[in-house]
């Protein structure tokens, strides 16, 4: 009983591995791994794929390289800006920090923070990428 409940959380982690990556958020990656995992696993798989599929779900497709060289090139605003959180990657920017939208694509927007340039996704403010 044990090597089979083993097996499926096993083959479940493995099936919903290529599902949550399909996915495009931490919501969508958990219900395609709970719905993988339960009809694999059952009960107990269900509860390992949804969570294997929320981590897996979080991560950030990279923007396009034409948004990240217009950024990389974009002059600096005139004003400089200073947090003291730490820029983080899957992390929203404060709200005092003013974002430009990327004029050829509305899908991304851009700060300069900490000297640093970042792209974010404009309606959550989430840093997509730290351009070093």
């Amino acid at each position: 009983m044990l090597f089979k409940l083993i097996a499926g959380a096993t083959t479940a982690m493995t099936l919903m591995s290529g599902v949550a990556f399909a996915q495009s958020s931490t919501v969508n990656g958990a219900a395609g791994g709970a719905i993988t995992g339960a009809i694999v696993g059952g009960p107990a798989g269900a509860a390992i794929g949804g969570v294997a599929g929320a981590v897996v779900g979080t991560a950030i497709d990279p923007p396009p390289e034409k948004v990240v060289t217009y950024v990389r090139e974009a002059p600096a605003p005139s004003a400089r800006v200073v947090v003291r959180e730490k820029v983080v990657v899957g992390q929203p920017l404060p709200e005092t920090v003013v974002v430009t939208p990327v004029p050829d694509d509305p899908k991304y927007a851009y700060a300069v923070v900490n000297d640093e340039r970042v792209i974010v996704e404009p309606s959550s403010r989430k840093v997509i990428q730290v351009i070093k």
